[in-house]
């Protein structure tokens, strides 16, 4: 079981969009996922139509088994988000043990609920560095993160390296003083339009930087997409496959990517 999370510093830069991406992506291959929503605005649970707001995500954070996971889609399953996750974090503040709630329950409910039946268990965090993204950081191989053509690319960018370098210093282990923290953290180009001078410029300074990973252009398909069409399936469409042959294989090498190096970690 490979654990990935997707995490941005600022909203508007298609993290959650990602996160379903390489989820349906990867469930379309044959691969069991396991969606998990750590964004308080829940828009990952809003696609599946999911809007209860009871045996949620929330309740991993207040210290509860009681938690639902649903069937959303073939392949896939839904940890729901809830507002009531800005609650459980406030509540935590002062907890020593703040950091590591999700992946205590894991190990918890490893057997009981059948987690180790997932290939790959995707974490849509919230747009901060706060007490959930840390504790999704904590339990994952994989950190991805969108970097859009704007003019705090770079510094959202720097700002999540620092952030998570900290991270690595605080959270270590005695007496070896080895890290807990051990996911690995790359950038995706997103929302890239190719003829305008911000993606240029933003292609231009990444093309170096091994921390950086794929593509993904601006594509107003991604607006169309439903939980009865998805992306993914667009991609399966003969005709859309056709009209979109360029945009439908540079998402596949990226997704690819994706997979490939979660594979690895």
């Amino acid at each position: 079981m490979k654990l990935i999370s997707f995490v941005a510093i600022k909203g508007g830069v298609g993290k959650t969009t990602l996160a379903l991406l390489s989820g349906q992506y990867l469930a379309q291959k044959g691969n069991k996922v396991l969606f998990i929503d750590l964004d308080h605005q829940s828009n990952l649970t809003h696609f599946y139509d999911v809007y209860k707001d009871q045996k949620t995500v929330a309740n991993i954070f207040a210290g509860s088994d009681d938690v639902s996971i649903l069937s959303v889609a073939p392949n896939i399953d839904l940890i729901a988000g809830s507002m009531k996750l800005d609650e459980a974090e406030r509540k935590l503040e002062t907890n020593s043990n703040k950091n590591m709630f999700l992946y205590d329950w894991l190990g918890d409910n490893l057997e009981e609920k059948n987690l180790d039946q997932y290939d790959y268990v995707i974490l849509d965090c919230r747009p901060d560095f706060g007490i959930a993204t840390r504790n999704a950081i904590a339990v994952s191989h994989m950190i991805f993160s969108p970097i859009i053509p704007s003019d705090f690319a770079f510094e959202a960018k720097e700002n999540l390296e620092v952030r998570l370098e900290q991270y690595r210093k605080t959270e270590i282990t005695r007496p070896s003083r080895e890290s807990l923290i051990t996911a690995q953290l790359y950038f995706l180009p997103n929302m890239i339009k190719h003829n305008t001078a911000k993606s240029k410029e933003l292609l231009e300074a990444l093309k170096d930087d091994k921390s950086v990973v794929g593509l993904i252009p601006q594509k107003e398909l991604f607006n169309r997409a439903t939980k009865e069409k998805t992306v993914i399936d667009m991609m399966l469409d003969p005709t859309l496959k056709r009209e979109h042959k360029t945009f439908f294989s540079g998402l596949t090498d990226t997704l690819n990517q994706i997979q490939e190096l979660t594979d690895k970690a």
